[in-house]
């Protein structure tokens, strides 16, 4: 599909509006047509999105392949309700939305008008068909000082290695969001192979390539009764990172022929839409010229009062091939600066030049507004690893280790800004790491000036060895904590005097019903600059 008749489509559905009563089957409405849950977030002091997908007869991915489906009418009404109590006693919004085949039957409602700072209840409805009744909120108002503000932010959930025990476990941690920092789905098969790691589950899909393959991808996840809850519990605010389309693809380039890949690219940007609870205006974005969906503009701001204000970031869709990668294929393990002179080239960015100079204003603004904690949330992590002691070196190319000249840029930014407190958040790589981060990472002696809380994993095996994550540890003195061996994720509480993370880790990823236990907590003090132990 053409981005601007996607766009078009989007916009109209958004808009809440109705179609004609021939759009209502009697026969739909005796099915369970919402088996996919439903999802809030962009939450803002007036509104938010409200999300949900029919689908009618067996999700992709439980059954075999060839399974014959039962296809839906082109365009179904959904009718939706946003009450203050969770009888819906007191319905503050209502309305219907459009469910259009050419967008996966899929549904956005951007709310607005309402009250800031409170909480929602939330469902959809077509015939009989209801969803279960979810939970969800509005932002604080822009110049209040929240006094406390609870958010979990995870990442990395691959289906068959690890059941979604974590998100069962955050309906005990009385969040107000979720900040979801990519790989909410994988494009593999099933291994033909006995792999390395563990299979939890299994499922028939092939590997995703086409825009129906990737909507089977998402209807299979969301399938999970963890996940569901998790999203019907609070809003969420998601970026992607390479697995929604392809591992370790940069910007315009992935392995296999470039057309193919272009292809690829645009039916996995399409499908994160359709399957994602945000607003139409991503599509308005994107870069055009390929006549698909080829680009989607996901980086954006969100405040929270003026406790916090988030910068999700796109460290995929703008970034340079990784450094002495071969057009085409994958990309290299690691990298040294004598082995790969273009490592140190200063042209080359993780996040595109206007991305990095939107991240530079932003903080800059952080500073000026007065703005409490400066969240930076992005797929993998910023803190520099270097595998090798010194003077030896050796560094991951596609994580910011590839980009060191763009890492530098957003350090002098943090510096230059003056924002009170600068918070990095960061997932990708399976493991859990608490990082001070220097002004410069060359100068080991150069100050703190920012804090960075990389997470693990919710269900996707780590292929590091926790010794190999301590030596790395050891060889980098900024680097607080490196634990490769659990899966989990983390909680931030945060006040306007202290914010402290909790790494929360499963006993067993295998268990659907496995228990938690807190690995370590750490603090940063306000206007101190590096997380301590707790």
């Amino acid at each position: 599909m053409h981005r601007r008749d996607l766009i078009r489509l989007a916009s109209a559905a958004a808009a809440a509006t109705s179609l004609p009563r021939w759009s209502w089957s009697n026969t739909l409405a005796q099915r369970d047509l919402f088996p996919l849950g439903v999802a809030s977030g962009s939450p803002t002091p007036d509104g938010f999105v409200l999300w949900t997908r029919l689908l009618d007869g067996p999700v992709p991915g439980t059954v075999p392949f060839d399974t014959p489906r039962l296809p839906l009418p082109a365009a179904l009404t959904v009718r939706w309700e946003v009450a203050e109590d969770e009888a819906f006693r007191r319905i503050v919004r209502a309305g219907q939305a459009n469910a259009l085949a050419e967008l996966g039957h899929a549904v956005h409602v951007e709310v607005s008008g309402l009250r800031p700072d409170r909480w929602y209840f939330y469902r959809f409805m077509h015939g009989d068909a209801v969803t279960q009744t979810a939970r969800t909120r509005t932002a604080p108002a822009p110049h209040a000082m929240p006094g406390r503000t609870r958010f979990a932010f995870v990442s990395c959930q691959r289906w068959e290695q690890g059941h979604y025990a974590g998100y069962r476990h955050m309906l005990d941690e009385n969040l107000d969001l979720v900040v979801f920092l990519g790989d909410y789905v994988y494009e593999y098969a099933m291994p033909k192979k006995p792999p390395s790691y563990q299979l939890v589950r299994t499922h028939t899909l092939p590997a995703a390539k086409t825009l129906a393959d990737f909507r089977d991808r998402y209807a299979l996840y969301k399938t999970d009764a963890q996940l569901q809850a998790a999203h019907r519990a609070c809003p969420w605010l998601v970026t992607w990172d390479d697995h929604e389309v392809q591992n370790d693809y940069a910007g315009l380039e992935g392995t296999g022929a470039a057309g193919d890949f272009l292809a690829r690219r645009g039916a996995g940007y399409q499908a994160f839409y359709e399957n994602m609870p945000l607003r139409a205006s991503v599509l308005t974005q994107g870069i055009g010229g390929l006549g698909t969906l080829d680009g989607l503009r996901i980086y954006e701001r969100h405040a929270w009062g003026r406790l916090l204000r988030f910068h999700m970031l796109d460290t995929r869709q703008y970034r340079d091939r990784q450094p002495c990668r071969v057009p085409g294929e994958e990309s290299p393990s690691s990298v040294t600066p004598t082995g790969c002179p273009e490592l140190r080239d200063p042209a080359r960015s993780i996040l595109g030049s206007y991305q990095e100079r939107w991240l530079e204003q932003g903080l800059a603004q952080d500073a000026a507004l007065g703005e409490r904690w400066s969240v930076v949330a992005q797929q993998t992590i910023f803190a520099q690893r270097n595998y090798k002691p010194l003077p030896a070196e050796s560094y991951h190319p596609s994580t910011w280790d590839g980009y060191p000249a763009s890492r530098q840029r957003v350090l002098d930014a943090v510096q230059g800004a003056g924002a009170r407190n600068t918070v990095f958040l960061g997932g990708d790589i399976h493991q859990n790491y608490v990082s001070r981060v220097l002004a410069d990472f060359s100068r080991p002696q150069s100050p703190v000036i920012a804090s960075e809380f990389c997470g693990t994993s919710i269900a996707s095996a780590s292929g590091t060895a926790q010794s190999r994550a301590q030596e790395i540890a050891d060889n980098n003195p900024h680097i607080l904590l490196a634990r490769s061996d659990r899966r989990g994720y983390a909680v931030a509480d945060v006040t306007p005097g202290r914010w402290l993370t909790s790494l929360r880790v499963l006993d067993d990823v295998a268990l659907p019903d496995s228990g938690i236990s807190t690995l370590a907590r750490f603090a940063v003090d306000d206007c101190v600059p590096g997380p301590r132990a707790v």
